[in-house]
């Protein structure tokens, strides 16, 4: 085994990305799947899912050592149903990451409406973060097992995006609750820390940075490429050497607490 294989590589690791069908999902479990780790898909949508492995498959020849189960990760005996079958089919659970969350458009504060901002908030606080964490780490300290966690904070998470306030508040407290559970958690050996990618195009998001008739950039999508140094969106896989390193244990063993943002440059933007 090369020192770069002993460094970063996930052998024997079984890693569950919540959110599984997405599309930075996607990368990051081809990424794991080709490092040697085992992966669980959870996702609400069994159809993404299915869609996902086949996928998956299709780009590593990994078919055995790619699962999927649906879950409502909103739902605390949906994620205990969820890691039984995990561990049923895998025999353990190392990683966590938490990919589930999304938006719904843009608009001014005043004409927010509060059930649709109450359901953002929740789907990436309470179920991009909050009960799958609770628990999974609940899980992992009644069997010793020192696991990592991986949430995926944003550039919101930082500085405040105009017209998404409900996945601003959100993002904002993915951050801090990463810290703060990177500390309760670190006495147990558990690592808690977070990527903060900057502007990819997923399913959430596409319509609002592509207009979806003629294929150019949208005004939102003009404004955002316009404030990233690197001038353009991310790529999928370009998440994926963070998210192997913050998996690893040999790689990142003393790490915990962080979160790394992969934004083209996006947050040291000057004039």
């Amino acid at each position: 085994m090369s020192y770069v294989e002993q460094m970063f590589g996930l052998a024997d690791r079984v890693v569950v990305l919540t959110g599984g069908g997405g599309v930075l999902a996607g990368g990051m479990a081809e990424a794991f799947l080709q490092a040697g780790a085992k992966v669980s898909l959870w996702d609400i949508d069994g159809k993404a899912i299915d869609e996902a492995k086949a996928r998956l498959t299709k780009a590593t020849g990994a078919a055995d050592r790619v699962d999927g189960v649906v879950v409502d990760a909103m739902a605390e005996a949906s994620i205990e149903a969820a890691i039984a079958a995990t561990e049923k089919r895998f025999g353990r659970l190392d990683v966590l990451v938490n990919t589930a969350g999304g938006n719904r458009g843009k608009v001014p504060f005043v004409e927010t409406d509060m059930a649709q901002f109450e359901f953002v908030l929740k789907l990436n606080l309470v179920a991009g973060l909050m009960v799958p964490t609770k628990v999974v780490c609940r899980h992992w300290i009644a069997k010793g097992v020192k696991g990592a966690i991986i949430n995926m904070a944003s550039m919101g998470s930082y500085v405040p995006l105009s017209g998404v306030w409900a996945y601003d508040a959100a993002k904002a407290g993915v951050l801090n609750l990463t810290m703060a559970a990177a500390k309760e958690f670190a006495p147990h050996g558990i690592r808690v820390n977070a990527l903060a990618p900057g502007f990819f195009v997923g399913k959430q998001n596409r319509a609002l940075l592509i207009d979806e008739k003629t294929g150019e950039l949208t005004a939102r999508g003009k404004d955002v490429v316009g404030r990233t140094p690197f001038g353009r969106f991310g790529e999928a896989r370009e998440l994926n050497g963070a998210a192997l390193y913050l998996a690893s244990n040999e790689a990142a063993g003393f790490v915990t607490g962080v979160c790394i943002p992969v934004d083209g440059g996006f947050l040291v933007d000057c004039i």
